[in-house]
């Protein structure tokens, strides 16, 4: 549980959830993330975002996720996967306890 960060994502985890900033997008995953042997697996959903001011009628686009990867020690490699597509979102290297830099949109 805590904040693991690295280059273009956050991501806060907690008992029962966790929830991830990337560049221009974000991420929830409403399970925790069950470790069988330092490597994980879940069905989260991906939001991407977009520069610009936000209209109270824009629709929220929710696109489904596949979250995976390992840990060890204080380093998860997370891989994000978009189910609907097989479009691979990026991996990324987090560290326990870093601030993520994440740009958002502009």
């Amino acid at each position: 549980m805590g904040a693991w960060g690295g280059q273009h994502a956050l991501l806060e985890v907690s008992a029962t959830s966790a929830t991830i900033e990337f560049d221009c997008a974000h991420g929830a995953l409403p399970a925790p993330l069950p470790l069988e042997g330092g490597a994980f697996d879940v069905a989260g959903d991906f939001f991407p975002e977009h520069g610009g001011p936000i209209r109270v009628d824009d629709p929220t686009v929710r696109r489904p996720a596949r979250y995976s990867g390992t840990i060890d020690k204080q380093t998860m490699t997370l891989r994000v996967r978009l189910t609907d597509t097989s479009e691979d979102v990026g991996t990324f290297t987090l560290t326990f306890g870093a601030s993520g830099r994440v740009f958002k949109c502009v």
